[in-house]
């Protein structure tokens, strides 16, 4: 018989909501410094991310955990006991073709089912999964799979794996590279092995025993492997499950769901998938992020609720605000944005006990603009979203508010690699808006003297591996120190400033948070993205880049199609537009910390051009030096105009 799952690992099946655990705070001088939130489940003792398949398949065979889209543009779900079986059989074909336990296989595809086919089966043969970012160039990725010692990688595309052909001799461990399209093979080779052997396996690993190993991205430098335990996935996803109870167990009659879009390269996406996996939500993936093609899989999975970055969200209100402009109808839209927003705030401030909660007008407002724009903005989500987890990077008050009163509650959370995703994360019927919410239970966090947020819990790292040393790292104490800065408000709410090493000190010595300043302007439908500008200078500047579809959109509503893209920095209105964005901008500072001067540049900053991680966080020093030509600009009298 194949080993079934420990007790103790068992997926939770509270079913009703647990009462929301306030905070414990410890406040020194009249500040709060330490907020902490027990746990909500044991912690896992036996077993390991392997035996999930297993005991689902044991536990709810018929259930369905995935679904899978096939040639033809169709899903088709799969059982827990059809997922099962197929983990089996891989494990026993990783095994077969020589690789032992504790050895690193690597996979570098986009977000598809074979790549969490691979993971549970990798586990299960007792192998430590290496992500590759599909768009790692040639040195980066020979880089991770020198540094990890992979024995194997896996690769979506043939044009993936030539590209591996010239590095392979860098590479001595790497003994096997494979296709998606030749795991079949792999698969085929294995179906003679007895399945003890697959259960010998599984029975060896502990939640102590390595499960991954994630090489963060990295804004500097070389990018550094984070040993990520079984043990930090169970308290991470057991936790986060049983609190975000209306997302993963479902209240209504509609089965929870959701689509994957983001990366699994990357922590937040893997967590997330792990999750629903463990509580048996059914889980889809789509490959491509261009608008088209993730519209279309939205419309065709229809999620209960989506894992989104900030930038998800701002294009799908942009789109719905410049569809309303071509139809004419922006005015209308703008109300209907300012009464969700004032209903979304005044549900706040009920769930808080500082309002009555919204009243009759609002209510009736909010009931008008329903169809003719809510749901509109649902709709282009699949239409059946009604919740999003966030992460990444603030999303901010106004579109979490306007979200929230359009029907769609937004849990913003916050973590690193580090910390497997989530350490903080809104508390359901307890939002604060423009905060990153309360510790995950299990976790607390803390205050340092120079503002830099701390974490400890069950989902926190062990290290680095090979002993690397990171900008973030384990205190002596204890408490890992993230480079983050942050405050806690009175009720232990938590807030994100910004990075330790972004600050930027002028040549007057104010220091100066970019992180506020770039998230607003970021948000704004002509902005791609932002840098602020201003380390040992006398004032703040801003470089700014153009969004694609928002300036078509601008320009076809001015009737300036004609206009080439490199003279659009030049155009007046575009100017004016933009001055204005800065100056709502402003607001959020002081008159020492505002963009006095700021630049259009003529391409936009991508991975490619070596300007952001794959993350989509500014590599800053390679855009200073970039752009070297174009700063010394903003500080010359003949620069951009100054409105100071």
């Amino acid at each position: 018989m194949p080993r079934t799952n420990p007790t103790n690992s068992t997926p939770p099946t509270t079913p009703a909501p647990p009462l929301l655990v306030e905070p414990d705070k410890k406040i020194q001088d009249g500040v709060v410094r330490e907020v902490s939130v027990p746990p909500l489940v044991p912690p896992v003792t036996d077993g390991s991310l392997a035996d999930i398949p297993y005991s689902n398949a044991e536990q709810a065979p018929a259930d369905v955990v995935l679904s899978r889209k096939t040639d033809g543009g169709q899903w088709r779900d799969v059982t827990a006991a059809d997922f099962a079986g197929e983990v089996q059989a891989l494990a026993k074909g990783l095994i077969a073709q020589g690789l032992a336990p504790g050895d690193r296989l690597a996979v570098m595809a986009r977000t598809t089912y074979e790549w969490t086919l691979l993971d549970f089966a990798a586990w299960a043969a007792g192998l430590v999964t290496v992500p590759v970012y599909p768009t790692s160039s040639a040195f980066q990725t020979r880089w991770i799979l020198q540094d990890s010692g992979a024995v194997a990688v896996a690769v979506e595309t043939r044009e993936q794996a030539a590209a591996l052909g010239p590095e392979r001799d860098r590479i001595p461990d790497l003994a096997h590279v494979w296709t998606f399209d030749e795991l079949p093979g792999v698969l085929e080779s294995g179906r003679e092995l007895p399945d003890l052997e697959v259960e010998k396996r599984r029975a060896e690993l502990t939640p102590d025993s390595p499960a991954t190993l994630i090489y963060t991205s990295g804004t500097t430098g070389r990018p550094k492997g984070c040993v990520l335990t079984h043990g930090n996935f169970f308290a991470e996803v057991d936790n986060a499950v049983e609190l975000l109870h209306p997302v993963f167990k479902s209240v209504s009659k509609e089965p929870a769901s959701t689509l994957l879009f983001l990366p699994l390269s990357h922590v937040f996406g893997r967590m997330v998938a792990i999750g629903c996996l463990r509580a048996r939500v059914r889980l889809g993936h789509a490959p491509s992020i261009k608008t088209d093609d993730l519209l279309a899989d939205l419309a065709g999975f229809r999620p209960t609720f989506l894992l989104a970055i900030p930038y998800v969200l701002e294009k799908v209100f942009n789109t719905g605000r410049a569809t309303a402009e071509k139809l004419g109808r922006a005015a209308s839209f703008d109300r209907a944005v300012r009464i969700a927003r004032r209903y979304g705030e005044a549900v706040e401030a009920q769930q808080h006990g500082t309002g009555p909660g919204p009243g009759f007008g609002l209510r009736l407002a909010r009931a008008l603009y329903d169809p003719l724009v809510y749901r509109r903005i649902r709709s282009a989500l699949g239409g059946k979203v009604r919740y999003a987890i966030c992460g990444g990077s603030p999303l901010g008050r106004r579109l979490s508010a306007f979200y929230a009163g359009a029907g769609i509650d937004i849990f913003e959370g916050y973590g690193l690699t580090e910390t497997t995703a989530a350490a903080t994360v809104t508390p359901p019927l307890k939002p604060r808006l423009g905060t990153v919410g309360w510790p995950l239970p299990g976790t607390s966090v803390r205050i340092a003297d120079d503002g830099e947020v701390q974490l400890a819990g069950g989902q926190v790292f062990h290290g680095y591996w090979n002993g690397q040393t990171g900008t973030a790292t384990p205190a002596h104490d204890g408490w890992f120190g993230t480079g983050d800065l942050g405050a806690l408000d009175e009720d232990g709410y938590l807030t994100i400033t910004g990075r330790k090493k972004d600050i930027i000190i002028t040549s007057g010595g104010k220091n100066v948070a970019p992180a506020p300043l770039e998230d607003w302007l970021r948000a704004h439908p002509l902005v791609s993205q932002c840098m602020v500008v201003g380390d040992d200078r006398p004032y703040i500047t801003a470089l700014l880049t153009l969004e694609p579809d928002g300036i078509a959109h601008w320009q076809r509503m001015k009737k300036k199609q004609d206009i080439p893209p490199e003279r659009l920095a030049d155009d007046p209105d575009l100017r004016e537009t933009l001055q204005r964005a800065v100056d709502e901008a402003n607001k959020l500072v002081s008159r020492a910390e505002s963009i006095r001067r700021f630049t259009i540049l003529p391409a936009d900053f991508t991975e490619e051009g070596g300007h952001l991680t794959p993350s989509l966080k500014l590599k800053r020093a390679e855009i200073t030096v970039s752009f070297r030509d174009e700063i010394e600009a903003l500080y010359q009298k003949s620069g951009s105009r100054d409105r100071s």
